[in-house]
């Protein structure tokens, strides 16, 4: 190394003051070495600078300037300055980071402080599921707020939390809840496409804001999300931390967990759930409402490619399977659809607080429900609105079938359920038209009518009420059982009003109907909305006997650990029809089918019993009918209460006769079981042949009044006495046995068959009126079957209203038949035995038939 000696260097010289060593000259332009300045020299092995300690103003010297060169005896060579700039680097990052870690520190404390306790963490509770169970066990649907229940880690096939993990966090079984690998993955990846590209969150950490947080995104939640998620790490095990995270996250279209899902999109459990199905259930967790297949299926295909691809480069499946397992682009993605069986499904999840009140755990319901019945319910309802509604002005359906003790065994609610869960079986409230002229008619059965009792078809005002027949036309006199096989307005009319509507009232509510109705006369042609289920449930008793019911779709209610929370009573509401009433319906309802506006619903063999109806301007068309096993009611309609061109005898009862007919395919016939009213006495007036009045009593003002059998319409004169057995007088104006000291009639004396009465001569009874053994009829007097209120003798249908009898012929006895005056076309009164034109009075179940033929619907709507 070259050294620059000076004089005073020399051997033997004289040490002289220090001076200011001088620069070292240089060429202009020449490179300047790089070096660090002597007060950085605690980089420079520990050598201590020029001077000492004694170097400055004290020490003889000062330091020299950065970036200049010295000599000096001893000096080593001055140190590139590239090395001390990252050492220098290096020193600083570790104090950022030790600031940063501070920073961090203080930010989790701070966030953490906010916390509860840790001691207080706890898993809440997963929110109850409903499963709903079909008759025969298979699955209804789940209800609740999460829509499926919870499944356990192991009851999955692997590659369904193999898939999760895959997808949503391949390092989950090796991080301690938050990975920072994976955050700066995440953070390169922001960096690159400039900016949000995916979410950095672990599995753990998306149970823990599940679990604990609210989804906003701020700073201090995210602080938090990573301590709860360290804590559950801490606490559960990794399967555990993915059974939690499968039963709780949300996949889109209101399904939370894996069996929601599973059963949502596919109808299938998670526990059968295929491997392409699998794939595709974690693909939507990203972004559930775009990427599930319901709403997006492109997205959806698209997703399960990723996922299967993902699952196969972790080594879970192999390329071939993950390749098999794809769904082809072109192909669609076949999801289940919700059907009608979810209409019933919303209406169990109501009913249930007021069965067991409020649910803490899963429960499982099992219903009445016919799966068979339902789906073909569904189709049939389905097929006749799509090939009918557009030519008629109709676009929804409803309709309920129960068997006749009120078991719910299929309802549908909707044409379509995934368009609108709006339940028209149950919630809507539409006019039933003349469905409710059933509970008119027996209110009026109840109070001494008969099927046979002659009433007026006509225009009257009440009140300023007039109702109209629909067809505008008006047949004259018919019997009862006519006016309701015909629907005719204006006789149920009459009746509500002779009746009172309150008596409507109370017959209908008694029969099943819930809903209120306000007592005005209207009510007799089905003004006032009622539900379709109700309105079935009325006709029940109808069908079974008389017995009412309640509607009933839950049979029972167990926890998941097979503890009995609810079991179905068969108690009910008891008899709700006389059994002589219940014949005179039936005798009405099964004519209604057989030759009347239902002629449509008839289904061979089976007794059918029914009744139409059709709403104003035909915004609603009805039908209820009932076989000895079901009770079904069918609607159609609008839902915006718009006209249509139905009517309750068309497409509703064709629906009806196509779903009963698969119903009851394979079911043994059976009669309806009714009551008989041969033996009951019915109240009736006796009338003046001469003039066809009613005969007044000259002691009271009042018409007289007499008992006849309501099966045959003779007047009953005698009774079997219950307690001894011998035949007795029976009073004609009271119906009751003679008063005390009436003697039985003697056995002795031969008694006409068809009365019961002596034979020959006449007899008096207790109110010395002579009766004609041979008829059983006051002698001079006929009686037809007119009904008379016992209590106050007045009669039941004045002619005021319109009911009254036909008047009497004097040379038969019968009542004169109302026929066409060919001449005039005037309708006239004519002799019963007279011919051609006459009417025959109907027999029961039989078309009203004439010689030429002429029938009751040939005088109303001129065919």
């Amino acid at each position: 190394m070259d050294f620059r000696i000076s004089a005073d260097d020399r051997v033997g010289a004289q040490p002289k003051k220090p001076s200011k060593p001088r620069a070292e000259s240089r060429s202009k332009g020449a490179r300047v070495e790089p070096s660090m300045g002597k007060s950085a020299g605690i980089f420079s092995s520990g050598e201590r600078p020029v001077g000492g300690a004694g170097s400055g103003p004290k020490g003889g010297g000062k330091p020299p300037r950065r970036g200049k060169a010295t000599t000096g005896r001893g000096r080593k060579p001055r140190k590139s300055r590239s090395g001390g700039f990252l050492m220098g680097l290096l020193w600083w990052g570790f104090v950022a980071c030790l600031w940063g870690g501070i920073a961090v520190a203080g930010i989790i404390v701070y966030y953490g402080a906010q916390l509860p306790s840790s001691n207080t963490w706890a898993v809440p509770d997963r929110p109850p599921n409903i499963r709903i169970l079909a008759a025969d066990g298979s699955l209804i649907s789940n209800r609740g707020k999460t829509g499926g229940e919870a499944v356990t880690y192991r009851e999955l096939p692997y590659y369904v939390p193999a898939a999760i993990i895959a997808s949503e966090d391949r390092r989950f079984m090796s991080h301690f809840g938050v990975d920072p690998i994976g955050m700066a993955s995440v953070a390169l990846e922001m960096i690159k496409a400039r900016g949000v590209t995916r979410g950095a969150s672990t599995i753990t950490q998306q149970v823990a804001k599940n679990l604990f947080l609210t989804p906003d995104q701020t700073l201090g939640r995210k602080v938090q999300e990573a301590i709860l998620a360290i804590w559950l790490e801490q606490n559960y095990t990794k399967e555990e931390i993915l059974e939690l995270y499968m039963n709780r996250v949300y996949f889109g279209a209101g399904a939370t967990g894996i069996e929601a899902a599973a059963q949502t999109y596919f109808g299938v459990s998670a526990r059968n759930l295929a491997l392409g199905q699998a794939a595709m259930l974690a693909g939507i967790l990203p972004a559930p409402s775009a990427y599930n297949p319901k709403s997006s299926p492109e997205k959806a295909i698209q997703r399960q490619r990723l996922s299967l691809n993902a699952m196969a480069e972790e080594g879970y499946i192999t390329p071939e399977e993950a390749a098999a397992a794809q769904i082809d682009p072109d192909q669609s993605v076949r999801t289940r659809v919700a059907g009608s069986e979810s209409y019933v499904a919303d209406w169990v999840e109501s009913l249930m607080t007021a069965y067991i009140g409020d649910i803490e755990n899963d429960v499982i319901v099992q219903t009445t429900i016919d799966y068979k019945m339902q789906k073909d319910a569904e189709f049939i309802v389905r097929e006749q609105v799509a090939a009918e509604g557009a030519k008629r002005g109709f676009s929804q359906g409803a309709l309920v079938a129960m068997d006749v003790d009120g078991k719910v065994r299929a309802m549908v609610g909707g044409v379509d359920y995934q368009a609108s869960q709006y339940n028209r079986a149950v919630t809507a409230k539409r006019q039933p038209g003349s469905t409710f002229k059933p509970f008119v008619y027996m209110a009026a059965m109840e109070k001494g009518y008969t099927p046979d009792t002659l009433a007026e078809d006509a225009q009257f005002d009440y009140n300023g009420w007039s109702p109209r027949n629909a067809s505008g036309k008006y047949a004259g006199t018919v019997t009862l059982r006519q006016g309701l096989a015909y629907s005719i307005n204006t006789i149920a009319a009459r009746l509500a009003i002779d009746v009172t509507p309150q008596a409507v009232i109370d017959v209908a509510t008694r029969m099943g109907i819930s809903s209120p109705l306000i007592a005005v006369p209207s009510i007799a042609l089905g003004t006032q909305e009622v539900n379709l289920l109700e309105l079935t449930s009325a006709y029940a008793p109808f069908a079974n006997g008389g017995m009412g019911v309640i509607p009933n779709v839950i049979t029972r209610i167990e926890s998941k650990a097979g503890d009995v929370l609810y079991e179905a009573s068969d108690a009910g509401p008891g008899r709700v029809i006389a059994p002589d009433v219940l014949a005179k319906m039936d005798d009405m309802l099964r004519t209604a089918v057989e030759v009347g506006t239902g002629k449509r619903a008839n289904l061979g063999d089976w007794q059918v019993g029914g009744k139409t109806g059709t709403s104003q301007n035909a915004r609603d068309a009805l039908f209820v009918g009932y076989t000895a096993a079901m009770v079904t009611g069918v609607w159609l309609g609008n839902d915006d209460d718009t006209k249509t061109t139905l009517s309750g005898g068309n497409v509703p009862a064709t629906i009806w006769s196509q779903f009963m007919t698969k119903a009851l395919q394979g079911q043994p016939v059976a009669p309806i079981p009714v009551g008989s009213y041969e033996g009951q006495l019915a109240s009736q007036q006796v009338i003046d042949p001469s003039t066809g009045q009613v005969v007044i009593d000259p002691n009271t003002g009042q018409p007289l009044v007499q008992y006849v059998d309501a099966a045959t319409g003779l007047p009953v004169q005698t009774m079997t006495d219950p307690a001894t057995g011998q035949v007795v007088q029976i009073d004609p104006a009271t119906g009751q046995p003679l008063a005390s000291g009436a003697q039985p009639i003697q056995s002795g004396e031969a008694l006409a068959p068809a009365t019961g009465l002596p034979e020959g001569g006449l007899i008096v009874d207790a109110n010395g009126v002579q009766i004609d053994p041979a008829t059983g009829m006051p002698v001079g007097q006929v009686v037809t079957d007119q009904a008379i209120d016992p209590v106050t003798g007045l009669s039941l249908q004045p002619q005021s209203n319109g009911v009254g009898p036909a008047p009497i012929d004097p040379a038969t006895g019968l009542p004169m038949a109302l026929v066409v005056d060919p001449a005039t076309g005037q309708q006239v009164w004519a002799p019963s035995a007279a011919a051609p034109q006459q009417i025959q009075p109907p027999a029961v179940n039989q078309p009203v038939q004439v010689e030429k033929p002429r029938t009751l619907m040939d005088l109303m709507f001129g065919g």
